[in-house]
């Protein structure tokens, strides 16, 4: 069988494309870290909507935790492979630079960039070998342009956008495609601390976006419709200049 594995699953924008990509007919793999009742209700939803899913805990920045459930997984599945992978897992740790501490920098770093390295890494083999995978990266508008307070973030994110790009042109000729979605304000736990009210202003379309809206972007650059686009960074900002 085909499954898509998203990291980060388990709420969020991770949850809205966890029920996306259940929808389109994928068995799902939910990854979590520590929060199993949250990856548990994505699981709910997706079988109370006909889907199918699975949990699959690790922690993406942690090569050990990474290798340790993927092989797991591989030896109680050896006639499936995951051929769609939403690296979505991050966090935030905002700060201006000259107050940021180094384990902000490094877990900000460490989640976003490593992470994607580490899952993508052990996940590729398989679509090369099958000729045939759709890696969808979630990045951010802070990586395209840069965000005040959010130097570890955009950092993160801006490396994430280079390395589609380079990852994209390595796997095209088996039929792997490698793309992005860039999303700008999106209403989310991650967000809550803002202040929509004033970030509404600088919005062209006058609010945040919902998680459903970039799910939808996800899954249709995981769907074979999005066989001949590769190496895309696709922002998602309710028209933001980026």
């Amino acid at each position: 069988m085909r499954y898509a594995l998203v990291t980060g699953g388990s709420r969020g924008i991770g949850r809205a494309v966890c029920l996306e990509l259940a929808a389109g007919g994928f068995p799902v793999l939910i990854n979590y870290v520590s929060n199993r009742d949250a990856a548990l209700e994505t699981k709910r939803l997706i079988e109370e909507k006909g889907g199918t899913a699975e949990l699959l805990p690790f922690h993406v920045a942690d090569v050990a935790s990474v290798d340790k459930a993927l092989d797991e997984w591989h030896e109680q599945h050896p006639d499936d492979y995951v051929a769609a992978l939403i690296n979505n897992a991050g966090i935030r740790q905002d700060a201006m630079m000259i107050f940021m501490q180094d384990s902000q920098w490094h877990d900000v770093l460490n989640i976003s960039l490593n992470g994607f390295f580490y899952v993508t890494r052990r996940i590729l083999k398989g679509m090369l070998m099958k000729r045939d995978g759709r890696i969808v990266n979630v990045v951010s508008l802070s990586g395209l342009k840069g965000l005040p307070g959010q130097t570890n973030y955009s950092a993160a994110k801006a490396a994430m956008i280079g390395a589609t790009k380079a990852l994209a042109q390595e796997v095209a000729a088996r039929r792997v495609t490698v793309n992005a979605v860039a999303p700008g304000f999106i209403a989310t736990d991650m967000t809550k601390d803002l202040d929509e009210a004033a970030l509404r202003t600088n919005i062209p379309l006058g609010r945040f976006g919902q998680p459903e809206e970039v799910a939808a972007l996800v899954g249709f650059l995981a769907s074979d419709r999005a066989a001949y686009i590769t190496g895309e960074i696709v922002s998602i900002n309710g028209g933001i200049y980026s």
